[in-house]
């Protein structure tokens, strides 16, 4: 396995600043969404339970699994690294769930990456959800969708650099290692 030393840049996120961003897109995606389900079944209807609430919590979390391992599948499929590369968790300490490989990757098979699970646990739960009239998986879409800001700060970045240059992933910040040259 090569050493990555001396990147040519390094882009690193703002975990404040993506909380906040989050956070925002969270409240207008709720509402937007919920709006838009009503509009489209013509009803409005919301009825707070505890049943729904532990359904929501354990979504939530359920999702946020399937979110990070879309990340992995990712990895797999478009970036060609192989399984024993890939590690996940949550770091405690910035309070996040990870997916990540120790291998560099092309810039564009990273972004496919990045992109991967606002598709497979954002958009299409909120056609899903839409399609059957549950606000509450409407609901779960919507802070998903959110959810994946940091993956939509971490795309933009990387649109900055050429397709064939090289991406580390950090594997406990919010930080990527750009490389010219594999």
């Amino acid at each position: 396995m090569q050493k990555w030393t001396n990147p040519t840049k390094i882009i690193d996120l703002d975990i404040q600043q993506i909380g906040k961003t989050g956070l925002i897109l969270t409240i207008g995606l709720s509402i937007g969404l919920l709006l838009l389900n009503s509009i489209v079944h013509q009803d409005f209807s919301f009825d707070f339970s505890w049943l729904g609430l532990l359904l929501f919590l354990v979504g939530y979390i359920v999702l946020i699994g399937l979110h990070e391992a879309s990340h992995l599948v990712g990895f797999v499929l478009f970036a060609k690294v192989p399984w024993r590369s890939l590690d996940f968790g949550i770091n405690m300490q910035l309070g996040v769930a990870y997916a990540t490989t120790n291998e560099a990757v092309q810039n564009k098979a990273m972004r496919k990456v990045l992109i991967l699970p606002f598709w497979t646990t954002g958009v299409l739960p909120a056609v899903i959800a839409i399609s059957i009239n549950s606000p509450l998986l409407v609901l779960l879409s919507a802070w998903l969708i959110a959810g994946a800001v940091g993956d939509f700060s971490m795309i933009k970045e990387l649109r900055t650099v050429n397709d064939d240059v090289w991406i580390k992933d950090d594997p406990e910040l919010p930080k990527l290692y750009i490389f010219e040259h594999k």
